[in-house]
């Protein structure tokens, strides 16, 4: 066993203009980051320029440069928590493409996911979600953290405006993808994961 922190990628998925995604991930990591066991790594795909170019064998030169970027990075995490807001019933397309692009980084590995809409709090994309990385051969945890009506739950300064509820469910979802990332990496050091 190991004792050295795990490293958790927190996935911004939303690259739109007016976006919550960036307010609600900065709340996440900071709940994250207080945490001795984890370092924390946040990835705003917006920072990301892939655009709509889809997996190829002839890759633009400035989408292999970004991926040259973030690909290490989704390599050196243990575990990732994915911020994910719902778009018509589902989640962002710039999402989809990004972990298109990608398949054994997400290997054996959990992911969690912290989501905000309308009514269903984004719900609905994360478990289209779910489908996705097991198809990647990742875990995801049972619990989440969902912001219902997300606009009006974050005040001014970008905290929620119920402080208590969220940071309970953070630690939950915290609990849970630090317990399957410590887990699985003690396991694929002695049985290496093959997909």
């Amino acid at each position: 066993m190991t004792d050295s922190p795990l490293r958790l990628a927190v996935i911004v998925g939303s690259v739109r203009d007016g976006r919550l995604g960036p307010t609600v991930a900065t709340w996440f990591a900071a709940q994250a980051i207080v945490r001795p066991d984890l370092v924390v790594d946040v990835i705003d795909l917006a920072d990301v320029p892939i655009g709509a170019a889809a997996p190829s064998m002839s890759v633009p030169e400035p989408v292999l440069k970004a991926l040259g970027e973030l690909t290490p990075r989704l390599a050196d995490a243990d575990a990732f928590v994915v911020v994910t807001p719902e778009y018509n019933h589902s989640y962002p397309a710039a999402l989809k493409n990004a972990i298109d692009w990608h398949n054994q980084q997400f290997h054996a590995k959990p992911v969690a996911f912290v989501s905000y809409g309308g009514i269903s709090g984004g719900l609905r994309a994360v478990e289209h979600l779910r489908a996705v990385f097991a198809e990647l051969h990742a875990v995801t945890t049972r619990d989440t953290v969902s912001f219902h009506g997300a606009w009006e739950c974050f005040d001014d300064a970008g905290q929620p405006k119920d402080p208590v509820g969220p940071a309970n469910a953070a630690k939950t979802l915290l609990d849970q993808v630090t317990w399957w990332a410590q887990v699985l990496r003690e396991a694929k050091a002695t049985n290496p994961y093959t997909a």
